[in-house]
Parts: structure tokens; sequence; C-alpha cells
């Protein structure tokens, strides 16, 4: 009968999740997007408020989508929205849509924040005072002023929100400027007979191998050196004279940051910076047109910055070509060991980006990268400045126009080593100490789980492995590699399989593959508790707090049995909402998906925003009073493993007839009350602690074990041993004769 329950369960599991991935590609093949976002706002837009006279507006025409606004048949001005001018994203990676009105001489008359998908301003940045920045632009004319490149906004920055509102006041400017040029205002008119510029294109039949130093004289590699002087020098140059009170610490000539740039995807260049397989490799993964570069850096200050990290922005550098600008996603990012060319130095941090194919790029003209540096004032302040890297194609990796016809070579240079080595075995080949460390934790832990019942007979060599275990899990494994899981990864897997699934992606990261592989396998063996209680950072954080707790004497809450019931559900009902969110909209999933405190607590070491902040630390907080509290009744990810958890084949705990009924010392001793008091364990809820198993061969505290031993010593017989031994100390013992009738004999006795 248990065994066609299982089976019963296991159908109905796999069919709750073909209904998922039904629904998913459902939603996915309803999907639409309007053709222009102002076509999708202008109806709710009221002009009156912007054009007191305005009667009218035109459709949304040109190739930059434009509506033109009338009083009758006189044009007052323009309306847009910036998304469908320039390149607006965020921390979330999506775009921030702000309507911008513009009179007929290029000044900006209205602006509005219409639509955003920005976590650092839905939580804690107060909607008005992201109006009362946007409303500082009003009244600026960038046609007839146009801004110094890296200048300040006309507006303060609001701090905790500094990178999202300098894309949207870059938006502004810049979008102001490419719609002024299309509408033709504030341009003379060009001459009848304007010279046509002959286009110049990358020279594809250059293959020439340069090192480093030659890379680096003729422009193919462009430098950015700053020094602790430069940058505090910069703080005070561009006016930020409160900066000054708050230097950079260091000798003077110590290096701030040592960046470097260079397009990889012109074969010349990447074919001796990254060495011919892995161009060949890049060539491959890139869109036909599409273009890629390396950036390194050395220094104190890092140009990638933290908001990358699970999903996010490089939002300390932004390429800029004339109006045109982007940042950078993690999934345009591939990190890198080093370059290969010769006599190259050794980098602190290597990344080779694709331009986004949504971004408008041209590597032969000029462009710039544009580095942004913030320095902290107080918990409340900061201030930030800009420094540029300026990029010029040299004229020798370029050439005038191809004829019509394609010539054969580039045809066979794309068939080429079809066979090379991917790029990701680069970077797991950099990784090769790390990945031997998580590999010989593994196996160690799988020997626990194996060789389980020996290691449990030792209570106090347990009571010690577990505890550093727990910490190489949480320093090692969390702060160090920070390869701490996450729901979003369970959620970004679900939307490859839905959308365009590639293994390269998941492989770039070697400790965070390797850790899902191991738990995957684990999940057959052991359930969720191989990940959940030895190789979770923030669930190993959790334990040792409580630990200390308990030393400290600090009183610990039991929650009653019913109660704990309820709540152990409250984790899976935010995964079915968190999962049912990421089948309509990803970005705003993992918005959600901010309810785990991984990011803050391990990966940003709490290094963040004080709400964030805050309820990591509560949750630590509840945990001291009641053992891995989020784990129990919060945890998506443990809700998340619990499910495909139910397929498990072994069952590796072991228990007495006794176990519940009517024993229930290990129920009670369980730390996170998975055990049922009729005695059965909860596969579900356990974490794979082992102290259910140390208790089971513990011959002092199992009452089972107790009674056994009791009852074999009072039905034990004499062992013979101790007979004989008994009768050989009789035979050894002498013997005394009787002594005389004659009292007067004292002659004491011989043997």
């Amino acid at each position: 009968m248990t065994s066609l329950n299982r089976l019963a369960r296991h159908v109905q599991l796999r069919t709750i999740w073909l209904l998922l991935f039904l629904l998913a590609a459902c939603l996915s093949s309803t999907s639409a997007h309007s053709s222009s976002r102002i076509a999708h706002f202008l109806p709710d837009i009221a002009l009156n408020e912007i054009f007191p006279t305005a009667t009218h507006t035109s459709e949304p025409a040109g190739t930059l989508p434009v509506a033109k606004v009338f009083k009758d048949q006189e044009q007052l001005g323009y309306v847009y929205v910036t998304t469908d001018i320039v390149n607006t994203r965020g921390y979330s990676s999506f775009p921030i849509d702000t309507l911008v009105a513009m009179s007929m001489d290029g000044s900006i008359v209205a602006a509005k924040l219409l639509e955003h998908h920005e976590p650092i301003v839905l939580i804690g940045i107060p909607e008005s005072r992201v109006e009362a920045f946007i409303q500082g632009y009003i009244g600026q004319n960038y046609i007839k002023n146009r801004p110094k490149p890296g200048a300040p906004p006309p507006v303060d920055i609001i701090s905790g929100a500094t990178v999202t509102l300098m894309v949207v006041g870059d938006s502004i400017m810049r979008s102001s400027q490419l719609v002024a040029r299309q509408e033709g205002i504030g341009q003379p008119a060009a001459p009848a007979t304007a010279p046509v510029a002959v286009k110049r294109s990358i020279d594809t039949s250059n293959h020439t191998i340069s090192s480093w130093d030659e890379l680096l004289q003729n422009g193919a590699i462009q430098r950015l050196h700053v020094s602790v002087a430069d940058i505090n020098q910069a703080f005070i140059d561009n006016g930020r004279t409160e900066a000054a009170a708050h230097p950079q610490e260091g000798d003077p000539q110590d290096t701030f940051i040592d960046l470097y740039a260079a397009l990889v995807s012109v074969p010349s260049i990447g074919q001796s910076l990254l060495g011919e397989a892995d161009y060949n490799y890049l060539q491959q993964e890139l869109k036909p047109g599409q273009q890629a570069m390396l950036v390194l850096g050395n220094g104190l200050y890092s140009f990638k910055g933290s908001g990358y990290v699970r999903g996010g922005i490089f939002d300390r550098i932004e390429i800029i070509q004339d109006l045109d600008s982007f940042h950078f996603t993690d999934l345009d990012h591939q990190r890198l060991p080093g370059v290969k060319a010769a006599n190259a130095p050794d980098f602190k941090e290597a990344a080779l980006f694709k331009i986004p194919a949504t971004a408008t790029f041209d590597p032969v003209l000029p462009w710039r990268l544009q580095l942004l540096v913030q320095r902290v004032l107080s918990v409340k302040d900061k201030a930030f400045v800009t420094l540029s890297l300026n990029y010029q194609l040299p004229d020798a990796y370029l050439t005038a126009p191809p004829p019509a016809a394609v010539a054969p070579e580039a045809a066979e240079h794309d068939e080429l080593e079809t066979a090379n080595q991917p790029l990701y075995k680069q970077i797991w080949a950099g990784k090769k100490v790390q990945i031997a460390v998580l590999l010989l934790s593994l196996l160690t832990l799988g020997g626990v789980f194996f060789f389980q019942d020996t290691l449990t007979k030792h209570e106090v060599f347990y009571q010690r492995f577990r505890i550093g275990f727990l910490l190489f899990s949480l320093v090692w494994i969390g702060w160090y590699a920070s390869a701490q899981l996450s729901v979003v990864n369970v959620l970004t897997f679900s939307h490859a399989l839905r959308t365009d699934f590639r293994w390269e992606y998941f492989l770039m990261d070697p400790l965070v593959f390797i850790l899902w592989i191991a738990t995957a396998i684990s999940l057959i063996f052991w359930n969720r508790g191989a990940f959940c209680g030895w190789l979770c950072p923030f669930g190993a954080l959790q334990e040792l707090a409580n630990k200390l707790a308990r030393f400290l004497r600090i009183p610990q809450i039991k929650v009653a049995y019913s109660a704990h019931k309820r709540l152990v559900s409250i984790k899976y009902v935010i995964f079915i909402v968190l999962f049912g969110v990421a089948l309509y909209d990803m970005a705003v999933a993992e918005k959600m998906a901010e309810v785990e405190p991984f990011k803050t607590a391990i990966i940003l070491k709490f290094i963040r925003d004080w709400p964030f902040t805050i309820f990591a630390v509560l949750l630590l907080i509840a945990s001291l009073f009641i053992e891995r509290f989020y784990c129990r009744y919060l945890c998506v990810l443990g809700a998340a493993l619990a499910i495909p958890a139910r397929l498990r084949i072994f069952d590796w705990l072991r228990r007495y007839p006794m176990c519940g009924n009517p024993c229930q010392r290990c129920a009670t001793d369980c730390p996170v009350q998975a055990i049922e008091p009729e005695g059965p364990i909860n596969p579900n809820e356990c974490i794979q602690c082992l102290n259910c198993q140390m208790l089971y061969h513990h011959e002092k505290k199992c009452p089972h074990l107790i009674q056994k031993i009791a009852k074999r010593k009072r039905d034990k017989p004499a062992p013979v041993a101790v007979a004989s031994s008994l009768q050989d100390d009789a035979a050894a013992r002498p013997t005394v004769r009787p002594r005389s009738v004659d009292s007067t004999d004292s002659t004491p006795a011989t043997p």
C-alpha cells in the first residue's frame, strides 16, 4: 500500500510540473509589445498640463518615435518617451520610461517618470523625491548649451538611488539632443552638394598577432591610469568639495585604478589578447554585426562593483558613443583569468563583454568608457565623479568598404575550427584551486553521509566536525567564493528552458554550477538536507548564531508542533507565487525574491541599503531564539528543493519501532522539528543534520538503548570467565590447618 501511495504522489507531482510548464508556454506565447512606448502612453497623457493651449497631437512618427503637439495648425513642440530614443536601463536591467516634452527651440518643458521596475526606487525611495529630481531638468536646453562629458546633473542625486537617477537624467539629456537632430532643431541646413563620407569597416583579413606592448603602442588597447592623488583632486575639481573631508586613503602615488579597454571582436586584436581558439569561439557566440570588448583593471577600485551580482547591472561603467549609451549586464559578461598576449601583465579583474544586441554601437567610430566613482560621505550621503577612457580603433585595423560581392574567405572563416574549446573552459582553468577545494569538501560531505553510523557514534567528534563544516560553508563558500545558491537561479533555469537554454551560460560560474549539480544529485539520496543542512552559507550562519545564543544561555522558544506544521507551509506559498510571477514577468519575480536575505548577508556582506540590512538582521535575531527560523518558515529555495526531493529513492535515517510511540526523544531534540510526534521524519523539512542518528546510537540518551542495556544486565547470567577467575583465586589461596586441642600450642599451622 505504501508503494502505491508513493507512486501516486510521484504521478501527481509530475502532473503539477507539466501543468506549470504548459502554463508558462501559454503565457510566453501570448505576450505582446506595442510598436513604441509613446504610442502606448500617449492616450493617457494630459497635454493641457504640458502645453495649456494644445489641441491635438500627431501620430508618433520618425525613426525615433516622436509625437508633435499642435494648437490647431501651429506646432507647439514635441513629446516622446526616452526608452524609444536611447537605451535607458537601470539596476533591474529593464527600461525606465520617462516622458519628455520639448519646445520648438529644444528647451525641456516637462518631464515625468511613467513606468519603471527599479527595486532601488520601489523600496525605500519615495516617488515624490524621484519626481522632484526629474523636475530639475525642466528649463534645460541641451541643444543650445551642450553639457561637458561627465558633467554632474543639474539636481542633487538622491542617496541610495545614484545609478538609477543618473540613468534617468542622462536619458533626458541625450534623448533631447537626438530628437533635436532628427527634427532639425538648432541645426543649419545641409549644403546641397555635401560630400559623401566614405564608410570604413573593420579589416577582417588582418590576423597579425601582436604583443601587449605593441597593442598598447598602436592604440588597439587604451589605458586610463588614476592615482590616489588624481581621484582626490577630481572630486575637488568637479565641485565635490564635501568629498575633500573624506579623501581616499593611501599613498598619493598609489594606483587608484589602472583601466584598459580593447575591441576584441576585431580579428587581430582578439586573437592577440584571447588566443586563436577562444577568439574563434567568441565569434561563434556573437550575432552578425555584434561586437565585443575586453575591460581589464588593477588598483584599489573595482570597475565591476557589486551591482551586477545575481542578475544586476554593471553600474560603474557605461559605454558612450555620440548621443547613445548603454550599460552591460551580467548576461553580457564573461569572467577571464587574464589575457594571452605576450608580455601582458597580471590583472586583478578581467572581463569580456558582448555589446548588447539592443545597443547602438559602431566599432569604427570613436567611443568612450565612462567610469563612475562614488565616495561614501556618511550613512545617507554619497558623492560621485566620472572619468573617461577614450577609444578610437586605429587605422591599421580598418579598411575601405568591401566590394558588393561577399568574399568567400568570410564564409570559410566562419566554418573554421568547429571543434574549438569554448571560453568557459578557460574560466574553469583559472579557478582550479577553488574547484579542487569545493570538490574535496563535497567528497568529505559524501563520506559523512555514507559512513554516518560511524560518525554519529562519537558525539563529541560529530559536534565539532559539524561546527567546523558550517564555518567552512559560511566563510569560504559564502563570504569568500560568493557561491550562495538562490531561488533566482531556479527561476532563471526554468525561464531558460522556456526561452533560449544554453549550458554555456550556466557553466560560466564553476562553483555555483558544481553546487547545483551536487545538490541535484543529493536530492535523490538525502532530499534537500545535504544542501540546506550543510552547504547553505546563510543556513550555516543561522545555526552558528543559535549555538552561540545557547552558549550565552539565551532562552529558546519551542514552537508547538500544531503551529509549526502550519507555519512551514508559508515558504511553499511564497515559492508558488514567485514561480507564477516569473512565468509572467521575470523582472518582477527577481525583485520579489528579495525575501531571500542571501544577497544582503552573504554576497554583499551586509553592505547594502538599510531596509535590506535590517531585514536580514531581524531574521538572524529570530534565529537566536528559534533555531533556523528562516529555513523553517520562509526559505523559498528550500521549498523549491523540497518539491523534487519527494522523488528520492533512498532513506538513510534509521529508526526504532518505539520511535514516536511512546518515545519522543528525537522529536523533542530535532533542531528544526522535522520529526512528527508519531515518529516519521518529514523529508520536506529534514536538513540531514544527523542529530537523530547521534541519539540513535547513544547508549546514555536513547531510551530504547537504555532499556535494552538494562534488560540485558538483568537477564544475563554471570560470565563464565568471571566464575573461572573466582575458582582460580580460591585454589591459589593458602589453606590453614586446624589448630591443636592443646591451647598451649601457639605454633602457627604451616601450609
